[in-house]
């Protein structure tokens, strides 16, 4: 078993790597041989524990925990930048003590993630997580059936879904952990539920590791007075990361919108012409829709089902028809986008909304597929009622229309949907300006026509029968 004395054996060795601002900084600049007659300097206990002493192997910049006064530490970070890391070893740096037996800072700890199996899959046994970053004398026992972890001094951490925030009350905790926050379905209601639960020891902190979305809840703890940031692009951890993925992802994405977000870890902004701005989509976002009067999925098929194709956009939209058009309220429920799918799989994803939803009818563009189109779909549900638009005019004409109802506070967005959010947030008079095509909008723009805009073009109102 490894133990960490907490007064070590002073020797040359320890004495160097403890003046060192890392140990990095010792092994990078030296030769093959001074490394390895460092190495050999090291005494078993010191060797050993060499892989665990993360503080000095940390990238200092953001997977280290800032000095002062906080109680949200947000670690943006692009795809396999080391946010997984981050947040295991901080969580290690709460509960562990001086020796395996000794508390910690820290004796009841949150681990929430979007699912219960994403938590327990990349937080605890993941290879970057709590379990592999652990020495084998302090490395916690993961009880599954209690969906916890026990360490050897009596911490534990508890694991949680964001898709079950009512599992947050009664719980109470001195520290937290909420991995991937942007992409939480739940995400408001889930990280409320977590600030209440916060109420143990003289300190209790949250972090936050995640690829950015400019989604409302990371946002609004950004603008929090009592938050710190830190943030990495993924190539700032290239060292532990395939060469070939690293060339594939930044040829195909860099310097791209998408890149920006998912390689270089920037929370994006609005385009500036854009029809619509982060500020006015939050404006009209509802937590659940009233009884609608009408629900349609619509669909913008991709050209081909190629991996490299555009995805296939589907939307699910409803809408209230009660009193004149000015009085109609469109509501955005789901976007089922399918990415590199084949037709006959868009299709059935398609129609398996329709059921979910007991939509009325799909909605379909056929400018790419043309016939083809009401074909897939007829040869997997013959009798489903279908609605086939044509593009006669560009993309931000078609939009323009729509994003005057949203303008007029016609339309909500019933939870967050962050791809689709992003796509409406790039379009401009000029055109689309985002990377590929902006499959996602163009459904929920043929929707929101065929429930709102078509219909209303054509309402006569009820006749008023005279007395």
């Amino acid at each position: 078993m490894i133990h960490l004395d907490p007064q070590p054996r002073e020797t040359a060795s320890t004495s160097t790597l403890r003046g060192l601002k890392s140990v990095t900084d010792l092994l990078g600049s030296a030769s093959a041989e001074e490394a390895e007659a460092f190495l050999a300097s090291l005494s078993d206990n010191a060797l050993l524990a060499l892989p665990f002493l993360f503080e000095h192997w940390a990238h200092r910049g953001h997977q280290l925990a800032p000095e002062g006064d906080w109680h949200t530490w947000v670690v943006l970070g692009g795809r396999g930048a080391g946010k997984t890391r981050t947040g295991a070893e901080w969580v290690r740096a709460q509960v562990e003590g001086a020796t395996p037996e000794a508390p910690g800072k820290a004796r009841r700890v949150a681990l929430l993630g979007e699912t219960y199996d994403q938590a327990r899959d990349v937080m605890v046994m993941g290879d970057s997580g709590i379990l592999a970053c652990s020495p084998p004398d302090r490395r916690p026992d993961w009880q599954a059936s209690k969906r916890r972890l026990v360490w050897p001094n009596g911490a534990e951490a508890q694991v949680f879904s964001a898709r079950d925030p009512e599992a947050l009350r009664g719980p109470q905790f001195d520290a937290a952990w909420a991995d991937e926050l942007a992409k939480w379905p739940n995400a408001e209601d889930a990280w409320d539920m977590l600030q209440f639960c916060l109420r143990l020891g003289d300190d209790p902190r949250a972090v936050v590791t995640t690829t950015p979305r400019s989604v409302p809840l990371l946002r609004q703890l950004l603008d929090e007075a009592g938050t710190v940031k830190t943030s990495a692009p993924t190539e700032a951890n290239r060292l532990f990361l395939a060469e070939s993925f690293l060339e594939k992802v930044t040829s195909k994405y860099g310097g791209t919108r998408l890149g920006r977000q998912e390689l270089d870890g920037e929370l994006l902004t609005d385009t500036e012409g854009a029809f619509w701005r982060m500020e006015m989509l939050d404006a009209a976002r509802l937590k659940a829709a009233p009884p609608l009067d009408r629900i349609v999925v619509a669909i913008d098929p991709p050209a081909g089902s190629k991996a490299s194709s555009d995805a296939c956009g589907i939307v699910v939209v409803g809408v209230t028809t009660q009193g004149a058009p000015q009085d109609w309220r469109g509501y955005v429920i789901e976007d089922a986008t399918i990415s590199a799918a084949s037709p006959t799989e868009w299709a059935d994803r398609a129609l398996q909304k329709m059921r979910e939803y007991n939509a009325d009818r799909l909605v379909a563009e056929v400018n790419m597929g043309g016939d083809m189109v009401t074909s897939v779909i007829r040869s997997r549900d013959a009798m489903v009622p279908i609605s086939t638009k044509r593009a006669h005019v560009g993309k931000a004409a078609r939009a323009e229309p729509v994003a005057a109802l949203y303008e007029q506070g016609r339309v909500h967005h019933v939870g967050a949907h962050p791809a689709l959010e992003d796509q409406m947030t790039q379009i401009t008079r000029a055109g689309f300006t985002g990377q590929g095509s902006p499959d996602r909008l163009d459904a929920l723009v043929w929707a929101l026509h065929d429930l709102m805009i078509e219909p209303a073009a054509h309402f006569v109102a009820p006749r008023v029968r005279a007395l």
